[in-house]
């Protein structure tokens, strides 16, 4: 039965190799501009499950050539939004395998008529996914969280109905990222024929579906492809590097000899400061306002926008809107800098998760969710365990939330060629998406990995260096869980991010512990690598409104105490001048797979699952409100400090 599950697995390479071009590329996120028109394909989609034991049924009997509803019965699916809680059926919720979207939309015949480039981009879709335009595969893309993008002019029908369909499948196996298994159960006495488990060691559930949103937009034939901006300060000055990347539709990549660039640079009102010619160049803006996480400055989270344009040997203009946020990042062996002034992280974990839409994007809890951020005195988080949806990231920029960004790579084990590829691929999408935001100031590339196992050492010493290759401006890390003698992906790290819970996985209800065991082992792992050292998670789980005097596991006195005891802990370690930030675990309860260890998820949030304070929230506000305020303290003196020196 194994062998027919990677059958099928391999028929996916099949299909779409040979069907559609793989993306690698989600492009410039849809924006419009003077040039540009975006059409939302949001709302409501018909949907279908492959029947689980003939998971190619779909791609047998064309279900892509035709409405779905007239291949047999769909219901109704809202996108963006994971699949698996939307009704009230157990099948859907916990199916692993092939699941069926489409609807159908419309184009203007303008769009033709003006020559317009048109193309279609998905947010994310879980996992493996095949994108089809009336009846004609135009994409595929592996791995959930990241964009995929398929330019589809020829594909369409202007002024007519038009038809896409997604086939998404979620099956992870040790070679996807994350990995998983598929277990079969041949025990006829306890299980029916062809059963089978998928198993994961990530502690979230695998949520399914279109996540993100889908858009159509437009370009002219000859269009911005891509654009990169570093920035940096020279005293009071801001300074823009821009590198503007062009390509004519059907043609690919173009010269400065074939197209002409300039660029605009607005403030955070609109309002004019300067222009500049060509494709590469520089800005320096006297007096600039510099980008500031959220209570380090009073005016934190300060976006500039770059007006990009491209024109072709007629003249025709494509115009995007570039946010851009100046600042400098900087590392040694003990410190984090920004803008050359120390930085501490203040922070949590967080999930993508909340009731009924799973892992969909959903804006109004993206406004609480930076709302309760604020509300802690929080600077930053760190998007485990994979990329986060554009729409959030876009946020923190403006609110001056800083992001440590993680790629999907939790609980990797076996580190062979093919799982390394994969993984730099995946890096490389990430990097290229995120590369010029100022919120991000670390790239993670995973969580938790079995780095206990020698092979990890080239591995994560690979995987960092392709990382580095693509930006070399942000330090690298990973959440790191095995003791520090016996992993070995620490070494290629810029900063050691290490995730402990002493008492708690560990010494359970032994809080008189936490304190020496936090401050010796943190200690050991400077003296190690001397580098950076931060606790990326810590914590406990506590069921809302459970009480107990005095503090017992699982109540919510449990976990403040534990929580008072690590910031005694943190507080020596910030002494010692090489302990750059805390973040706990976790933001807000999130679902997982069902399992005797978790009463409806994971309860470690300090936020319940719809967002209300736990006793640890206040705690938490109270410690990061008064270490923001020391914060201000130390960057006033360092100012008048270089102000007034001699």
């Amino acid at each position: 039965m194994m062998a027919s599950l990677y059958w099928v697995l391999g028929a996916l390479a099949f299909l779409t190799g040979a069907l559609a071009r793989e993306s690698t590329w989600g492009g410039l996120y849809p924006r419009e501009s003077g040039s540009r028109e975006v059409k939302s394909l949001d709302g409501f989609w018909n949907f279908r499950l492959a029947p689980l034991h003939d998971p190619l049924q779909g791609f047998r009997e064309e279900w892509f050539s035709k409405p779905l509803c007239k291949t047999g019965s769909v219901i109704t699916m809202a996108v963006p939004s994971s699949y698996n809680d939307i009704t009230q059926d157990k099948a859907l919720r916990d199916h692993v395998g092939w699941a069926w979207y489409d609807r159908t939309f419309y184009v203007p015949v303008r769009w033709q008529a003006d020559k317009q480039r048109v193309v279609l981009r998905l947010g994310s879709a879980h996992y493996n996914s095949v994108i089809y335009i009336n009846g004609v595969a135009v994409t595929s893309h592996e791995g959930g969280h990241l964009p995929i993008m398929a330019e589809m002019s020829s594909s369409l029908r202007f002024g007519k109905e038009n038809l896409i369909t997604v086939a998404i499948n979620n099956t992870l196996t040790p070679s996807t990222i994350p990995q998983g298994n598929i277990v079969y159960r041949n025990d006829t006495t306890k299980y029916p024929p062809g059963y089978f488990e998928q198993q994961t060691d990530f502690d979230f559930f695998n949520y399914a579906g279109l996540h993100r949103p889908v858009y159509l937009y437009t370009t002219p034939q000859t269009y911005v492809d891509d654009i990169l901006i570093n920035t940096d300060i020279d005293g009071s000055a801001g300074i823009i590097n821009y590198k503007i990347f062009a390509a004519t539709s059907g043609i690919g990549p173009q010269t400065e000899d074939n197209v002409g660039c300039s660029v605009k640079l607005l403030d955070n009102e609109g309002d004019h400061i300067t222009s500049a010619m060509g494709c590469i160049g520089t800005i320096k803006i006297s007096n600039a306002s510099l980008w500031w996480p959220y209570l380090m400055h009073s005016n934190p989270g300060y976006m500039y926008t770059l007006m990009v344009a491209v024109s072709d040997a007629s003249g025709v203009l494509d115009l995007y809107p570039q946010k851009v946020g100046i600042r400098t990042l900087g590392w040694n062996s003990t410190t984090l800098t920004i803008n050359n002034r120390p930085l501490y992280l203040r922070g949590c974990g967080r999930h993508e998760d909340s009731d009924i839409r799973g892992k969909g994007v959903d804006y109004p809890l993206i406004v609480k969710d930076f709302s309760l951020l604020k509300w802690l005195g929080a600077n930053s988080f760190r998007t485990s365990h994979y990329p986060y949806a554009e729409e959030i990231m876009d946020m923190a920029d403006q609110e001056g939330i800083m992001i440590v960004d993680e790629s999907p790579a939790v609980d990797l084990k076996g580190f062979g060629k093919e799982l390394m590829e994969r993984h730099i691929a995946v890096m490389q999408e990430l990097v290229r998406r995120d590369k010029n935001r100022p919120s991000v100031i670390m790239w993670s590339v995973g969580n938790e990995p079995r780095s206990n196992e020698p092979a990890a050492k080239d591995y994560f010493s690979n995987v960092v260096n392709a990382t580095k290759a693509i930006d070399a401006t942000r330090p690298v890390t990973c959440a790191l869980s095995y003791p520090k003698n016996e992993e070995h992906a620490g070494s290629s790290l810029d900063v050691i991010l290490v995730n402990r819970y002493f008492s708690w996985y560990s010494d359970t209800g032994h809080l008189e512990l936490i304190y020496n065991q936090t401050v010796n082992e943190f200690t050991e792992w400077h003296l190690l690598h001397n580098k950076p050292v931060m606790i990326s998670e810590y914590g406990a789980g506590t069921i809302a409104g459970f009480h107990m005097d005095p503090a017992f596991t699982w109540t919510e006195e449990y976990q403040a105490e534990l929580m008072v005891e690590n910031f005694k802990a943190f507080d020596t370690l910030r002494s010692k001048g090489f302990f750059t930030g805390e973040m706990i675990w976790n933001f807000a309860d999130f679902a997982t797979a069902m399992g005797f260890t978790r009463v409806a998820g994971n309860k470690k949030g300090i936020f319940t699952r719809n967002r209300q304070p736990k006793m640890s929230a206040h705690v938490l506000r109270s410690r990061y409100l008064s270490l923001a305020e020391t914060s201000k303290k130390d960057v006033k003196s360092s100012l008048c400090f270089e102000r007034y020196k001699p």
